[in-house]
């Protein structure tokens, strides 16, 4: 069992949820040793039927496990099975399974005989038997979490997935101008044209700080926005935006209504960027900009060859059962925000209503709704793909999804992680979130944060107020 550990070793008791939710959780604690309960094995033989991610987890983690038992003998699992070394930190960690039946160790707080309490009262048992060891357990389960510190056993929440130890870290691709990148504007020699566009010598000093394709402002004037490039051929340098604030320069009808909505507008629309990713609350716009720079790009500059949009299926209430028809049938009532959308786009008196069904007719061939569930071994060419809700995805799910992007495809992701529905996923540990800050130094990337609502007065205050 166990051996005795110094203060910076520990033996890890992992939860079931932390193997379905990341199957190579064994092999991230270090050189620390790890426990599984028996009732662990148990849930993961349960889980294991059936297509759905989970099950794929479940069935992954117990090939996992059994290639690290193999052929091993009965003393060599009560010894400890050795894991992989990843640290030079001293002797590398060790698998231990339950071999002893612990039901004696379950206190009268704990009464009936639950996956969750017989998890602690194996916890309860170790620490009793092994008072020099560290024990804690890990477990995605808050109130796993929360029963285990009211009896005195440490507890943790499993962190390997964590892209920030804080939501308010992420970047939001948004910074403001210091007064030396100002003084560039007014001096003519650091500005030179390229393919007609108008760029800027960034001091050198001010650039360390920013990541490509960020978006830099001045306080109190829109007049000196610009993006910052980092140029294989010319060095860094600072580009101005295009200004779709005024009512003559917009994007299928759409112009941006506040400074971030114009950065996004520009980042949206720069054929440069592969993979640009839009945050933000309800009633900010992100479903609207992106759907109409993909129309721009798609029916007017021939860029893409057609819109493909898809988002998770989590309800927000009770599910409404299955649905008939095909699978964009089937992803309809999912795309409320895409029909919503629509209607404001195509809405125009030019041609009666002749016209109007004539460009929805022509809208819709244009635009694919598509289902995640059918998305691995797929490949996208020439396409503008959106991905709605983001927030709700897991880092496999959006790495799966991204992989998709074949040459000439343009991937766009949006959500509000403030807004997650899927269970385990949080702030710091949403496929979007990893997607940001992984791609933020990227130089075929952009990002920026939306901040005001501008949906309607009463959306803006309810967001701020409720």
């Amino acid at each position: 069992m166990p051996r005795s550990k110094s203060p910076d070793r520990h033996l890890f008791v992992l939860d079931t949820n932390v193997l379905m939710h990341d199957p190579s959780a064994i092999f991230r604690f270090h050189d620390n040793d790890i426990f599984v309960p028996m009732v662990v094995l148990e849930e993961l033989d349960a889980a294991k039927k059936g297509s759905s991610e989970v099950a794929r987890n479940a069935r992954h983690a117990s090939r996992l496990l059994d290639g690290l038992i193999g052929e091993a003998g009965q003393d060599s699992i009560r010894a400890g099975l050795p894991l992989p070394s990843v640290g030079d930190k001293g002797k590398p960690g060790r698998i231990f399974f339950q071999t002893d039946d612990t039901s004696r160790a379950l206190p009268a707080s704990l009464p009936g005989g639950s996956s969750d309490n017989n998890l602690l009262s194996m916890a309860i048992s170790l620490q009793e038997k092994h008072p020099d060891s560290s024990t804690v357990v890990v477990s995605k389960d808050i109130n796993l979490r929360i029963k285990a510190r009211v009896l005195g056993i440490r507890a943790e929440d499993y962190r390997d997935d964590m892209v920030l130890d804080d939501a308010t870290l992420l970047y939001n691709g948004l910074s403001q101008l210091p007064q030396k990148a100002l003084d560039l504007f007014s001096t003519a020699a650091t500005r030179w044209q390229q393919d007609g566009r108008t760029f800027y010598t960034a001091d050198p000093a001010q650039t360390p700080s920013w990541h490509p394709n960020q978006c830099l402002y001045a306080a109190g004037s829109m007049d000196f926005d610009t993006i910052y490039r980092d140029m294989a051929e010319r060095g860094a340098a600072l580009e101005p935006v295009r200004d779709f604030t005024e009512k003559g320069s917009t994007v299928w009808g759409v112009h941006a209504r506040n400074r971030e909505q114009n950065f996004a507008l520009n980042l949206l629309m720069d054929p440069d960027l592969d993979f640009v990713s839009l945050l933000g609350t309800a009633g900010t716009g992100k479903t609207l900009l992106a759907l109409a720079a993909g129309l721009t790009q798609t029916l007017e500059d021939k860029r893409f060859r057609e819109i493909v949009m898809t988002r998770v299926t989590v309800p927000v209430g009770d599910d409404i059962g299955f649905l008939p028809g095909t699978e964009e049938e089937k992803m309809a009532p999912w795309m409320g925000a895409l029909m919503d959308n629509l209607e404001v786009l195509t809405d125009s008196d030019l041609g009666g209503e002749w016209g109007r069904a004539a460009t929805n007719d022509l809208l819709h061939s244009r635009i694919k709704i598509r289902s995640l569930n059918y998305m691995r071994g797929r490949t996208f060419l020439n396409r503008y793909v959106i991905i709605d809700e983001a927030q709700n995805l897991t880092r496999k799910q959006m790495t799966t999804l991204i992989t998709r992007a074949g040459p000439g495809t343009k991937i766009v992701c949006l959500g509000n992680i403030a807004q997650i529905d899927t269970p385990y996923l949080s702030e710091t540990t949403s496929g979007l979130t990893y997607v940001v800050d992984g791609f933020k130094s990227w130089r075929h990337s952009g990002h920026i944060t939306l901040q005001r609502g501008e949906r309607s007065r009463l959306a803006d205050f309810a967001a701020r107020e409720l």
